[in-house]
């Protein structure tokens, strides 16, 4: 799959990783740029990681938000032992959680701030805002006018610039929709509270909506939901001590019960050579939308939830929204909001990176039926030198990269591929 860029020598006979001093540079500093840049630079590779530590963490979820994954899903991946969730407890004197404890985003955001200093060093704030191949080479331009070449370069970005708005919500918004536009996606906010005492639609039925809901009604919104499926699905409340015959029939993973969750968690490198077609359907139906089993009393029966309900038109009107509904009933209704929040979750767009050059952009092939990267074992693209992880590699490697439990398998894949590249 790899192919060669204008003026690029063929790709097996390319200057690669750390000859002529050249740095690898990680674009990102969520869990996964943290993960690879600590495993590089444990394996001698000189790295540059630009970005905010743990941004979305801090900058996209509303102050008051959990994580849904429990505290094994939750570790970084460090390239020696002493960097997990239970052991930045330790160190700080906290008690450790259990399955049972939602994991606060506070102490999440604190956690990757200790990894950070413990096994990346320095991570620079400047922002990427060009990427370009130059021969063998990348060229990296900043924010801050600094150019610099990379022997290699690790887009590890997560869902930063790929939150969906459906169009008919979207055409509310003429400029750009935002906390201060009619409607918004959730990913906008980091408080809820600006809400009190007005309507607000949210749009969706997953934990993001759920939560969203949940802090609405407690900051004294009038808050409903609206949900396209039937139901609402919640996850059960985690047996510390399974019996034997439970664990046989659906073993324990990072994602949740069951043996095809097992298998993908255990092996997303045999998720990467399935047909496409498999993949492409183990990415959209493994995970549907669900809300985690500790906020379910904070919702049922708190907030309304409209189940079978689709939006099928929305109008500004003034300050005002006015949402035309289908339901179950048959005609339709009409509900008129404040503002729209829609937790309509995020498109995996290679397009819509604005620092990838025309060039460059152009020759990566892409998933079939699919806007995100090819990728090879190592989660290398067609472009030799250019790695991509997290989210944009789960319609190749299955639902785990979408989740911090990923980071193990992408960090250790990418740095011995960047290691023994010719």
């Amino acid at each position: 799959m790899r192919q060669s860029l204008p003026g690029q020598r063929p790709a097996q006979k390319r200057a690669f990783t750390g000859r002529g001093g050249l740095p690898v540079v990680v674009i990102g500093a969520g869990p996964y740029g943290l993960s690879v840049a600590a495993h590089l630079r444990t394996a001698g590779i000189p790295v540059r990681i630009f970005g905010d530590v743990l941004g979305s963490w801090r900058h996209a979820m509303a102050t008051g938000m959990f994580l849904k994954s429990t505290p094994a899903a939750t570790d970084l991946s460090a390239p020696e032992p002493g960097g997990r969730l239970a052991d930045f407890r330790e160190a700080h004197g906290e008690p450790e959680l259990t399955e049972l404890t939602p994991i606060p985003c506070d102490v999440f955001v604190r956690y990757g701030q200790w990894f950070q200093k413990r096994y990346v060093g320095e991570v620079e704030p400047a922002r990427v805002v060009s990427l370009d191949r130059d021969g063998d080479a990348f060229t990296v331009r900043l924010d801050d006018g600094q150019h610099l070449s990379a022997a290699a370069v690790v887009v590890a970005t997560g869902l930063n610039g790929l939150s969906y708005i459906p169009q008919d919500l979207r055409r509310l918004a003429p400029g750009a929709a935002g906390p201060d536009a009619l409607v918004s996606h959730t990913s906008h906010h980091t408080d809820l509270s600006r809400f009190a005492g007005r309507r607000v639609a949210v749009i969706g039925g997953g934990q993001s909506a759920l939560e969203s809901a949940a802090l609405l009604h407690e900051a004294d919104a009038q808050a409903q939901v609206l949900v396209r499926e039937r139901r609402v699905l919640w996850g059960t409340t985690p047996d510390l001590v399974r019996p034997w015959t439970q664990r046989l029939v659906k073993p324990a993973s990072p994602l949740g019960t069951g043996w095809i969750l097992a298998a993908v968690c255990k092996a997303p490198g045999g998720v990467r050579q399935l047909p496409a077609s498999a993949r492409l359907l183990l990415f959209t139906r493994a995970l549907g939308p669900s809300g985690g089993w500790w906020l379910r009393e904070r919702v049922e029966g708190v907030v309304p939830v409209r189940t079978s309900c689709r939006v099928i038109g929305a109008v500004a009107d003034a300050d005002a929204v006015r949402l035309e509904l289908a339901g179950p009933t048959g005609g339709p209704e009409i509900l008129v909001v404040d503002h729209v929040l829609a937790a309509t979750g995020y498109r995996l767009d290679l397009d819509v990176l604005p620092f990838l050059s025309d060039v460059v952009r152009k020759a990566v092939v892409r998933v079939r039926d699919s806007k995100a990267p090819h990728l090879n074992g190592g989660f290398e693209s067609s472009v030799p030198g250019l790695y991509f992880t997290g989210s944009l590699a789960a319609p190749m490697f299955g639902p785990m990269m979408r989740f911090v439990a990923g980071t193990q398998y992408a960090a250790t894949r990418i740095t011995r591929h960047v290691v023994t590249a010719p």
